[in-house]
């Protein structure tokens, strides 16, 4: 009776896993890939560029785990639209590789180097980064001063011994995401409960949506992000005596959940940026993907924080226009790999 269970469960994983590389391959050969692919050290990245030509660059990083960060972004890019907006979605996310060198802090904010030096981008720019990316905005602003503006954090995370504790606890051993991503089970959960991976906004269209459930199934726990959240605790400790440049403008937004529930959250913000002459902290009520709920406010913000003492810029051409929203286009990009 165990060998029959036995032989039935694997029947059932092995059909499971087939039916979804199957489901996955056929997703990506008909469905048009967004953005530009960028050569880096060790694969190729996947740029979304937006709004303004002409405009202040503005990068923007995703969080951990952020399966299409040029989707997630949507609603903060077009309330950017007067920037000129690039979304770089790093090793793990997106259309970029799905396989990369080890996930450290200084090997990210190298790629993230190499792919905005190879765009037609004035510098410096603005960084701005949700979540875990802020670690890797300290580390880039350090590594890079010069080519950095300011820099904008969304409820980002903070190089602590805090973060250490908890990374150390939750990441390790075995990647069981991975595995269940691999067999099927997170497509089976996003076909049987849809909202479940959907951002809880109404600022995004329908496609961009179904686009970022399609996307969950086919890079959700793969191994780079499994091994950037094996490097966390590393990746904090390096830091955490960091600090920005003290002449860098740092504006960060943080999120009212998270000052509510997480002890120091606030504390830690205001402890990272003590040295920084020029800086401003701002909470915003909601849950800690403020850009999901709260872009029009941010975006309203983010230029009364950068036009405060910078000089005024000539006429710029739109890249395109406000109501922007990511086309797909019938056929794929040239030099794009078509990913599984």
């Amino acid at each position: 009776m165990i060998g029959v269970i036995a032989l039935t469960a694997l029947g059932i994983t092995l059909a499971s896993t087939t039916a979804n590389a199957v489901l996955e391959q056929q997703e990506r050969s008909s469905t048009a890939q967004y953005g530009e692919l960028v050569e880096v050290a060790g694969g190729a990245l996947n740029v979304v560029r937006a709004g303004t030509k002409g405009g202040q660059p503005l990068v923007l990083l995703s969080g951990f785990s952020t399966v299409a960060p040029g989707l997630d972004f949507a609603p903060l890019i077009r309330e950017l639209d007067a920037y000129d907006v690039i979304v770089v979605e790093g090793f793990g996310y997106g259309y970029s590789d799905l396989t990369a060198r080890e996930r450290t802090a200084k090997n990210i904010s190298t790629e993230l180097h190499e792919a905005l030096s190879s765009l037609d981008l004035k510098e410096p720019y603005v960084l701005a980064a949700h979540s875990l990316g802020g670690l890797y905005t300290l580390d880039y602003a350090n590594r890079y001063p010069s080519e950095v503006a300011a820099v904008i954090g969304i409820d980002s995370s903070v190089p602590n011994a805090q973060l250490e504790k908890e990374a150390t606890a939750n990441n390790g051993g075995p990647n069981i995401t991975g595995i269940l991503s691999t067999i099927g089970f997170v497509r089976t959960v996003v076909w049987a409960a849809p909202s479940v991976v959907a951002p809880k906004s109404d600022d995004y269209t329908p496609s961009e949506i179904e686009r970022m459930r399609q996307m969950t199934s086919w890079n959700f726990g793969n191994a780079t992000v499994h091994d950037e959240a094996a490097h966390v605790a590393s990746n904090a400790a390096a830091l955490r005596d960091v600090r920005y440049p003290e002449d860098l403008p740092v504006l960060h937004f943080i999120a009212s959940d998270n000052v509510a529930s997480a002890s120091g959250w606030l504390d830690s913000h205001k402890d990272q940026l003590k040295n920084v002459s020029r800086h401003e902290i701002v909470e915003l009520e909601g849950n800690h993907y403020l850009h999901w709920t709260q872009s029009k406010a941010m975006a309203e913000k983010i230029t009364q924080f950068l036009q405060e003492g910078a000089p005024s810029q000539g006429p710029s051409t739109p890249l395109v226009a406000s109501g922007w929203e990511i086309q797909y286009d019938p056929k794929p990009l040239a030099g794009g790999k078509g990913r599984s």
